[in-house]
C-alpha cells in the first residue's frame, strides 16, 4: 500500500493508494503543488522546478524521458551559471544548470584544490540543500585535505530512485555530461576524481559506458583515480552515504575496474 499526493495551496492531502511509493504508479487524482509535480493523466509528473519535499523527504521522479526535451549545453549552461543569482552564492557554488531540471552537469563549491566526486546519477541537492550524500562527499573531502568538492554523475538524469533512470541512454545528454567531466578536470593541475557510485552502477547497461568514457577523458588530463571505503565483492567502489567523516582515500584503477564488468 502506498500513497497518492495532492496539493491544494498550503494544504497536503493524503490519499490512500495501491502500490504507488516513490515511482511512477497508476494514480486516480490530480495534485499539484506551486509547479513542484503533478499526477494526472494516471502517471506521476514532475515539472522542472523543484522536488517533492516533506519533512526529510525529499525524491524526483523523472517525469518524461530526456529525449522528449531539448538539452541545453553545457557551454551554454555553465555561462549561465557564472552570472549573479539571487538563490544562492555564485562565488561559493558551482551549480550547472543553474535552475533545477530533469537533469544535474555539476554541484559543487569552488576552491583551489577540488575534489571530484562521482556518483551514478544525482537526486534533489541544489547549493545550500545538500543532501545527506553530499554532506558526507564535502566532509570526506575535507578530511583528505581538499578545500572543495564537485559531485559529478555517470549520468545526468536526476532520479532519486535509480531504476527511475531512462532505460536508453540520451546521447546528446551523455555528450554535454563528458563536456561537463572535462570541465571539472581542467579545474585543477592534478585532477583527483573519487568513484562513489556503489553498486547502483549496474542498474543500466549503458552506465559502464559512461564510466569507460570518463576514464579517456581523464587519462588526456592526467587524472587519478580514488575510492574510499570497502568494495564490493563485485569490485564496485563505496557509496559515500555511510562513509565515516575520516575515511581515507585509495588508488583505484579505474581501466582494470572497468575490464572486469
Amino acid at each position: 500500500m502506498g500513497w497518492c499526493f495532492s496539493f491544494f495551496g498550503d494544504c497536503l492531502l493524503f490519499a490512500e493508494f495501491a502500490e504507488m511509493y516513490f515511482s511512477v504508479k497508476e494514480t486516480r487524482s490530480f495534485g499539484f503543488c506551486g509547479g513542484i509535480w503533478v499526477a494526472a493523466a494516471g502517471k506521476m509528473c514532475y515539472t522542472k522546478e523543484k522536488s517533492f519535499k516533506k519533512g526529510d523527504l525529499a525524491m524526483h521522479i523523472p517525469g518524461c524521458p530526456t529525449s522528449e526535451m531539448e538539452i541545453m549545453t553545457f557551454a551554454d549552461a555553465l555561462t549561465a551559471a557564472q552570472q549573479p543569482c539571487e538563490e544562492y552564492d555564485v562565488s561559493r557554488w558551482l551549480y550547472v544548470p543553474n535552475t533545477y531540471g530533469e537533469y544535474r552537469y555539476i554541484l559543487g563549491t569552488k576552491g583551489e584544490k577540488p575534489l571530484i566526486c562521482v556518483g551514478v546519477n544525482p537526486s534533489t541537492a541544489a547549493p545550500g540543500d545538500l543532501d545527506n550524500t553530499l554532506k558526507s562527499v564535502e566532509r570526506v573531502a575535507l578530511h583528505n585535505g581538499f578545500d572543495s568538492f564537485i559531485m559529478f554523475n555517470v549520468y545526468a538524469q536526476r532520479a532519486t530512485r535509480p531504476q527511475d533512470m531512462e532505460q536508453e541512454r540520451n546521447e546528446e545528454l551523455h555528450r554535454q555530461n563528458m563536456a561537463a567531466f572535462d570541465y571539472v578536470l581542467s579545474l585543477s593541475e592534478a585532477p583527483a576524481v573519487w568513484a562513489a557510485w556503489g553498486t547502483v552502477i549496474e542498474q543500466r547497461n549503458y552506465l559502464p559506458d559512461c564510466v569507460r568514457d570518463m576514464i579517456d577523458i581523464g587519462h588526456q588530463r592526467g587524472a587519478r583515480w580514488y575510492t574510499a571505503g570497502k568494495r564490493s565483492k563485485k569490485g564496485h567502489p563505496h557509496h559515500p552515504l555511510y562513509l565515516r567523516k575520516d575515511s581515507l582515500l585509495e588508488d583505484f584503477d579505474a581501466a582494470a575496474y572497468c575490464d572486469s564488468l
